[in-house]
């Protein structure tokens, strides 16, 4: 089975959300082998004419009204799964400038928790291996579909990263955690106006995600990476000096915005 590892220095859209490399070296993740088998755990992916896979067919057609909307716009950006930019995405829910160069000890937590959630999400792709909506119906998507070949529907690895990002923030900064959970949300919906996952998978990737932080809180060194890294979070937010993001109000409006 290709198990997906999330190991790569920079965003491959639509074939593995990519995390961080330290010094050059992919990090391994919290969880042992064996810890965790996220195919037990989800709903069998729905099939085409289900009524799970029907639903999912409506939603697709529904939703490609929206990809020359603002809304498409916010979907288009959110296809890059980058360090520095999901740092980016989820600075103003946080409420300070995030990036790996600010917050290194949280960006390296969130990439070494990625790892554990992005093996899961490629095993359950490579098991399941449900075709793209695109793929079954005709409609326009926000990227080229060549980068999308060989990388299948469910669930969602763009938004087991993205949750992931928004868990773990929303536990380093719990006071915040209502704004950066609707961006985890609403990164994750950036997939289905793209057209390129179907509604069930998005819902699946939350499922990976939660999952696996659930799991990693039973390992010693995720809970101390945790809290080294709420108090970088702290320090950061309580520093005067550090830079504000700009355009709050404006991606406010678009994460608050319903998709159907």
């Amino acid at each position: 089975m290709r198990m997906r590892t999330w190991v790569l220095a920079a965003a491959v859209a639509g074939t593995a959300s990519v995390p961080y490399l330290v010094n050059g070296q992919a990090r391994s993740g919290y969880l042992p082998s064996g810890t965790l088998d996220i195919t037990q755990v989800l709903s069998p992916a729905p099939k085409p004419d289900d009524e799970r896979g029907r639903a999912d067919r409506a939603i697709f057609k529904a939703t490609r009204a929206l990809l020359k909307t603002p809304r498409g716009d916010l979907a288009t950006r959110d296809v890059t799964t980058s360090v520095p930019y999901m740092a980016s995405a989820y600075s103003c829910a946080l409420g300070v400038t995030l990036s790996p160069e600010t917050a290194p000890l949280t960006v390296k937590l969130i990439a070494k928790a990625g790892v554990d959630s992005g093996t899961q999400s490629g095993a359950a792709k490579d098991f399941y291996k449900r075709l793209r909506p695109f793929q079954i119906d005709t409609g326009a998507i926000c990227q080229p579909a060549e980068q999308l070949k060989g990388s299948y529907d469910y669930p969602s690895g763009h938004t087991t990263w993205g949750w992931t990002w928004a868990l773990i923030l929303a536990e380093l900064a719990p006071d915040r955690a209502t704004p950066i959970l609707a961006r985890g949300r609403a990164y994750g919906e950036s997939r289905i106006v793209c057209g390129v996952h179907n509604a069930s998978a998005v819902e699946a990737g939350r499922i990976t995600a939660s999952s696996s932080v659930a799991a990693e809180h039973g390992q010693a060194s995720f809970i101390a990476d945790v809290a080294a890294a709420k108090a970088e979070i702290a320090a950061l937010r309580a520093n005067p000096a550090a830079a504000k993001p700009t355009g709050c109000d404006a991606e406010a409006k678009l994460v608050a915005q319903p998709i159907l």
